[in-house]
């Protein structure tokens, strides 16, 4: 094994620059394969594995591109001669190593040390050495617990599985990315059910997963081990257990409160921020029985009475350093009612003469003041945000913090009828499907503020029982790159686990079918990639911009590879591969399909009872 065969011969070296080298095909290459050992390997093919001998010392390389010299001499602008017919592939290297016969072992080292000189001859691997390459470059990892999961094949040697390190792979975030169609959803669903399968010792793992489930596709494919919260709605399917998930609105902070009223950026919107600051901070002291409440009406005496209609009222045993001190962004209780208060009775009130009475509809308009409060009357209003605009107030009771986080990183003990026993369900399933856009951003920027913040509150000792994997699907809906102040809040909490997440054990998985839009600061933080089939062009070249490893040439293969192909790349994955992720039975699989219209033309169509039915979910 790893023998310089010549059968295996396929040209020299003809340049060297940096990490990548230049490969000329031997004239008596005639067509691109070779026959060993009565196996056919193809030769030049993109992501394919090449090797050259130094010494006593292997060096690997990826084949990136294959071309003609004189497509190369046209590129440059150099006028092409007549002998510029040869076939030139182009290198990425990788790794060396050496083979230790003795003990039938690769000694791998990732990285190059030492780089081969032009004229050295190049060769390819049998199917023997690409799975001993691909085993002694994932090793063991030296943990009490195997961090190594298998979730794919190489589609160099199909006969070797795929294992990523889930240390390194969550940890250091990663992107699932590809067009509509090419398998991202089954990629995803792949990864976790890989996941939920691993084992050390016969003991089972219990991961915990969080997925913000834009389309109500993942609750299908976890039945057994995931539980699902809708944010919105009864559920449409009848096999569902959903539960509707509690998410009160006193857990935002005072950006996601004025994201959640104000919208999109407006003229008017330092003012209206500042109305909605103002009024928060009161209202949560007001819960926290800091200072009075505000009044319900107009001509209260003693707001009358105050030169600063604004001035905060202390209750007893408190004062103004009490006021400065508070934090307003906390998630405290607070009453819509006394926010509402504030805002109408305080901050557009006005003294005439010795009365307490509102101010012109000019100085209410000049501060927002009406707009804020329809917006809010609006938001209250709706009943698709019910699970987390319901008012509070003090005799009410309520969910805890505790219990809320429970939602989102407990565990589910579940009866099993069938069984006698109890199910566990590790993985938290988000449903927002029935939620806008606008709603959507404060939503996920909430939750992933709040679990932040969890994590940072934790001691060294619990961060390393309890590390945390988000799943944000359809990542560009809410870290988009375009700058829409609806997506603010969103971006800048996904943003901080980015760069910060590592330190204190929450992982990223984006995952998005147009990586373009999504925030470049954001994705460019990913350490590992699962990039499947892409079309568009502007995406190919964005993500071009952020593969590891000097790849970017790969990026060429993108709109040609198959369904569940991909090409793997990153920290979480042993070498730049290209896989073919593994299959899963339907009951594994997210609801993702594309609806068949052939098939459903020729079925019967809905029946007078069944539009009732329909309808009757839709109001």
């Amino acid at each position: 094994m790893f023998n310089q065969a010549d059968e295996l011969k396929i040209g020299q070296v003809v340049e060297v620059s940096g990490t990548s080298i230049k490969v000329e095909i031997s004239e008596n290459v005639s067509e691109l394969t070779k026959t060993f050992e009565g196996r056919v390997y193809p030769i030049g093919q993109i992501g394919s594995l090449v090797k050259i001998h130094y010494g006593r010392k292997i060096i690997f390389g990826l084949v990136t591109m294959l071309r003609m010299r004189s497509e190369e001499l046209i590129q440059a602008g150099m006028p092409v001669t007549v002998g510029a017919d040869q076939r030139v592939m182009e290198v990425q290297l990788l790794a060396e190593g050496h083979w230790i016969n003795s003990k039938q072992k690769l000694d791998f080292k990732r990285g190059i040390k030492t780089y081969p000189l032009p004229q050295q001859s190049v060769y390819i691997l049998t199917n023997q050495e690409v799975t001993k390459l691909y085993q002694s470059a994932e090793g063991n990892a030296d943990r009490e617990i195997d961090p190594l999961v298998p979730f794919a094949v190489y589609s160099a040697s199909e006969s070797t599985q795929c294992r990523a390190n889930i240390d390194k792979m969550f940890g250091m975030h990663c992107a699932i990315l590809g067009s509509t169609g090419s398998g991202k959803s089954g990629t995803v669903a792949a990864i976790i059910h890989s996941v939920l399968e691993h084992k050390h010792e016969e003991q089972t793992i219990s991961p915990q997963i969080i997925i913000i489930d834009p389309h109500g596709e993942y609750g299908s494919a976890f039945k057994d081990r995931a539980m699902l919260y809708r944010a919105y709605g009864e559920s449409t399917d009848e096999e569902s257990d959903s539960i509707e998930i509690k998410l009160p609105y006193w857990l935002m902070s005072s950006d996601e409160i004025a994201s959640l009223i104000i919208g999109k950026t407006e003229s008017s919107a330092t003012n209206q921020n500042n109305v909605v600051y103002k009024a928060l901070s009161h209202a949560r002291m007001v819960a926290a029985g800091i200072v009075k409440p505000a009044p319900s009406a107009f001509g209260d005496e003693t707001i009358a009475a105050l030169d600063d209609k604004e001035e905060v009222q202390t209750l007893e045993d408190f004062d103004t350093s009490n006021v400065l001190a508070f934090n307003r962004d906390k998630p405290r209780r607070f009453c819509w009612d006394e926010f509402e208060n504030h805002i109408r009775f305080i901050q557009g009130a006005k003294t005439a003469g010795p009365l307490h009475v509102t101010k012109t509809a000019t100085d209410l308009n000049k501060i927002s003041i009406p707009s804020v409060l329809d917006k809010l009357k609006v938001l209250r209003q709706d009943t698709r945000l019910s699970f987390m605009m319901s008012n509070w107030n003090s005799q009410d009771e309520d969910f805890n913090l505790a219990q809320i986080l429970n939602q989102l990183i407990g565990r589910g003990v579940i009866p099993e009828e069938d069984e006698g026993g109890t199910l566990t369900k590790d993985i938290n399933i988000i449903d927002i499907s029935g939620l806008p856009n606008e709603i959507a951003g404060p939503l996920v920027a909430m939750i992933a503020r709040i679990l932040f913040q969890y994590k940072v509150h934790q001691n060294n000792e619990e961060k390393l029982k309890d590390p945390l994997l988000i799943v944000c699907e359809e990542a560009h809906r809410y870290v988009p790159d375009k700058g829409d102040a609806q997506y603010g809040a969103a971006q800048e909490a996904v943003k901080r686990i980015a760069r910060e997440g590592r330190k204190y054990g929450i992982g990223l998985m984006l995952v998005s079918q147009r990586p373009a839009d999504v925030d470049s600061t954001v994705i460019s933080q990913c350490g590992t990639w699962v990039v499947l089939r892409l079309t568009n062009s502007a995406d190919q070249q964005h993500v071009s911009r952020f593969l590891p490893d000097g790849l970017s040439g790969m990026v060429g293969a993108l709109p040609i590879l198959s369904q569940q192909e991909a090409i793997f790349v990153g920290e979480g994955a042993a070498l730049p591969s290209r896989i073919k992720i593994r299959d899963l039975t339907s009951e594994q699989l997210p609801r993702s399909n594309t609806i068949p219209f052939a098939e459903g033309w020729f079925k019967e169509r809905l029946t007078e009872e069944e539009l009732s039915a329909i309808c009757e979910r839709m109001i």
